[in-house]
């Protein structure tokens, strides 16, 4: 155990971030560098080394947290990191990213603030990095086996290092111009910068993992060809079908769906563009939907200058402490303060948007909405409740409906789907085509990041096993888990 009386003496102290006025400046992250190196040990010290764990569950991984924690408190960084990469292939993705389910499972959380699991994961690989503790692991010997992996993202790439690591030949296939999916294009820059993406991919090369960038399986190149190639493919092209919202006015100019917008601004930071095509610049700014992925859409039209931002929910607004029908050890819905919503904007809970109207040129100018309320299982108009509010950019962040049909994936495999749009697949991730197995959205639905590098791993392992008969790798979780929920 770390600090037997850590969880009595210590307090929650979490990563700090640089100031609003400043950080609306740049794109670079959030966060004040090196800011938790000086108080992770004691926060790590805050963890009981419970009997039963529950943060394990709370974790798709299974990440070996009271473990690490107690290494992470004794400052041996270098057998942290190991206990951490033996359940994580990417622990500084998660660390920034995940909204960290391990932490509400906490059992310090029944009644006190739960231990700064995610902290304490980031700190122990930053650490890891500028130590160089983070090196290839390359196979002792090839199996002659190859595997073609469709997507980039982290479950792609959690598939494909395992895969790797196992001596199979594998090559990524991204249809965007750099590897990484959505955490390329996806993720604002003051989330994560992507430098950590690419000593990632480095170290994924340096391993034997081949990258071929630009190429989308279906459109440039044939998906039943791509099968008789290879002995196997893992499909990890996500769920990057964007939910519409079809009300009268949505074909005006402005209105965009935050996958449209949001890699522009990437691309700026990556030097592509010199100014994004679509910006929030001297515009009243409206976003739609209250989740993470419309929090990035608020972020970053704050640092591209925008006049005002407003997002906008249909559900109600969640309580600040958990409901009683959301005991521990479940992931509670809360009010949530991002970074970009401490940067300024209005945030309107229980709205529906009824049209949008639109200046002589076909420019976006305005939204309508109006109040509603859940009753009877059905979503009501409130009579008398309905304003209007000016947009000029308006950017729609209601999540996704499933893997994309359009380019010919899908027909080409001839792989079923689900009654969501998922591709199907068996206990074992499986498709219904031989040798062609699915992780990530693009089986799972939309999804958070750990999550994805879960059924990247669980995928790698079916994989293996199909090859070779039998496998080591480790498989977190089946097809079929989900988050614990009531």
């Amino acid at each position: 155990m770390a600090d037997p009386k850590g969880f009595l003496t210590t307090g929650r102290e979490v990563a700090r971030t640089r100031p609003v006025e400043e950080r609306v400046k740049d794109w670079n992250e959030v966060y004040v560098p090196g800011s938790l190196l000086p108080v992770i040990s004691k926060q790590a010290g805050r963890c009981m080394d419970c009997g039963i764990p529950f943060c394990h569950n709370g974790c798709p991984l299974g990440n070996l947290i009271p473990e690490w924690n107690d290494y992470a408190y004794r400052e041996d960084w270098n057998a942290a990191i190991e206990r951490l990469h033996a359940t994580n292939n990417f622990p500084e993705f998660t660390g920034r990213l995940c909204p960290a389910p391990c932490e509400s499972a906490c059992v310090l959380g029944i009644n006190q603030p739960p231990v700064t699991i995610k902290n304490v994961e980031v700190s122990i690989i930053d650490k890891a990095w500028e130590a160089g503790d983070v090196t290839p692991q390359p196979p002792e010997r090839l199996s002659g086996k190859t595997v073609a992996v469709i997507g980039s993202g982290p479950s792609g790439l959690a598939a494909a290092q395992q895969l790797t690591r196992a001596g199979h030949t594998v090559v990524v296939y991204e249809r965007a111009d750099r590897i990484g999916g959505l955490l390329r294009y996806g993720i604002p820059e003051f989330k994560m910068e992507k430098s950590h993406i690419n000593r990632r991919v480095e170290q994924m090369r340096a391993e034997g993992t081949k990258f071929r960038t630009g190429v989308e399986v279906g459109r440039d190149v044939d998906a039943a060809k791509l099968r008789r190639r290879y002995d196997a493919v893992v499909v990890a092209a996500g769920a990057t079908v964007s939910r519409d919202l079809p009300v009268p006015g949505r074909e005006l100019d402005g209105i965009h769906f935050a996958m449209e917008y949001l890699p522009l601004s990437n691309k700026v930071q990556e030097g592509d563009l010199t100014v994004s095509p679509i910006t929030a610049k001297d515009k009243h700014v409206v976003v739609i939907g209250g989740g993470d992925t419309g929090a990035d859409c608020v972020g970053t039209a704050h640092r591209q200058g925008a006049l005002s931002v407003t997002q906008l929910e249909i559900m109600p607004r969640p309580g600040e402490e958990r409901n009683a029908n959301q005991p521990w050890p479940t992931f509670p819905m809360l009010y949530k303060v991002t970074s970009a919503h401490e940067e300024g904007g209005e945030r309107l809970y229980s709205v529906s948007t009824t049209h949008f109207e639109g200046d002589d040129d076909g420019n976006v100018q305005s939204l309508h909405l109006v109040e509603v309320e859940f009753k009877d299982g059905k979503l009501n108009s409130l009579q008398g409740t309905e304003r209007v509010i000016p947009a000029q950019l308006v950017t729609l962040a209601m999540g996704f409906t499933g893997t994309d049909q359009a380019n010919g994936l899908v027909e080409q495999f001839g792989v079923e789907l689900d009654a969501r749009g998922n591709i199907a697949r068996d206990a074992d991730f499986a498709t219904n085509v031989p040798g062609v197995y699915v992780a990530g959205d693009a089986g799972r639905g939309q999804s958070l990041i750990v999550w994805a590098i879960a059924e990247g791993r669980s995928a790698a392992r079916a994989v293996d096993g199909y090859l070779t008969g039998a496998s080591e790798l480790h498989a977190p979780i089946r097809p079929t888990d989900r988050a614990l929920t009531v």
